[in-house]
């Protein structure tokens, strides 16, 4: 892949001035939790701990702290499946997300979602989706639901819906806006824009690389930020949830962002160019941001690799965690099929005669 010119926001970071100095180290060790989380994800991929597919944030950690510092406890969450930084940031322990990834009983879904579908009713975090797009149609279906549930204002709880760059070229997306434009529905839509869906890039996938711009045709704003910036991410996430809460007012809001890895753990990213990786690597947002922060006299060297170190400690205990859980029953393995008992419905394992599970 070529290496190309991103159009992107002007950045906030570059001065801290204004914003409380305990709010700037906790948006840190939210990065470098994230950081090392997904680094260690990784090696247990490696080391097959941890099977099927596996995407990570490793590159999108201000993105995921932006927005994750922007929704409220009462709203409603629906992700992709590049989802363990915004299960870990929205309240989730590392050892329960760990164990989820390891196919482990202790695990948020109890070893059934594994990376792609994690979810957990109590924080609002509504998955975790491996069908690209999925989590688009029942997050609009959600934001009608408060609608009808309750009033605007400022204490409504709102919808935020996040979705990679090449899902807003399927027909969900576009049908789900509509939808939510005609009906004013309290959600916010979040293009992570990390220039690529899987190996195409957005120019040769979109017509309308802007994706922001597609917002025009919902009568919605459409908002494109600098996803490298922690600062600008938060504020422009809460100001679109903001809208939605207040206004009934849908938005779409664009996050340019890079990943350092290629599309899964197991895609070695052949079909970028040496140019465009170092281009990703330079907008590495954690190094920067520390360096930032150090800059301004936020932390010192001794905090920020304190801070680092306690994250690898850690996560280091949730593989820990996960490691030791136990595996699921096979017994077990026809429960949750369905939220009810239904006549008929399959109990016998494969190899099984049919009549002896009848």
């Amino acid at each position: 892949m070529a290496a190309k010119a991103r159009t992107r926001p002007e950045s906030t970071v570059e001065s801290t001035g204004g914003e409380p100095a305990d709010t700037l180290r906790d948006y840190y060790e939210r990065m470098s939790l994230v950081r090392a989380f997904e680094l260690r994800s990784s090696e247990m991929y490696a080391r097959a701990k941890i099977g099927g597919y596996c995407h990570l944030n490793l590159g999108e950690e201000a993105t995921v702290v932006g927005l994750m510092a922007a929704i409220e406890a009462r709203d409603y969450l629906f992700t992709g499946y590049r989802d363990h930084g915004y299960a870990l940031l929205r309240g989730l322990s590392p050892e329960r997300v760990m164990a989820e990834l390891f196919g482990k009983v202790t695990g948020v879904s109890g070893g059934r979602g594994g990376s792609m579908h994690l979810f957990d009713s109590e924080t609002r975090l509504f998955g975790g989706y491996g069908i690209v797009g999925g989590q688009i149609p029942p997050a609009t279906g959600a934001a009608l639901a408060l609608k009808n549930q309750e009033a605007a204002g400022p204490d409504a709880a709102a919808v935020m819906c996040l979705l990679g760059d090449g899902t807003t070229n399927i027909g969900a997306f576009h049908e789900s806006l509509n939808l939510a434009g005609l009906w004013k529905l309290p959600i916010v839509y979040v293009i992570v824009n990390n220039g690529l869906g899987m190996g195409t890039t957005v120019e040769k996938a979109s017509a309308e690389p802007e994706l922001y711009k597609r917002a025009a045709s919902y009568r919605m704003p459409g908002v494109r930020v600098d996803g490298d910036d922690v600062l600008a991410v938060r504020d422009a996430a809460r100001d679109a949830l903001r809208q939605a809460r207040e206004s009934r007012q849908p938005v779409l809001l664009e996050v340019m962002c890079y990943r350092l890895r290629g599309h899964s753990v197991v895609d070695p990213a052949r079909y970028r160019s040496s140019e465009d990786t170092t281009i990703a690597q330079q907008s590495d947002p954690v190094p920067s941001f520390r360096a930032k922060l150090i800059t301004a006299g936020v932390l010192s060297e001794t905090d920020a690799a304190a801070i680092d170190e306690a994250a690898d400690v850690r996560v280091s205990e949730a593989v820990v965690f996960a490691d030791e859980s136990p595996e699921p029953d096979v017994d077990d393995l026809f429960k949750y099929v369905y939220a009810t008992a239904v006549a008929n419905m399959p109990a016998a394992l494969p190899g099984e005669p049919v009549m002896d599970a009848l």
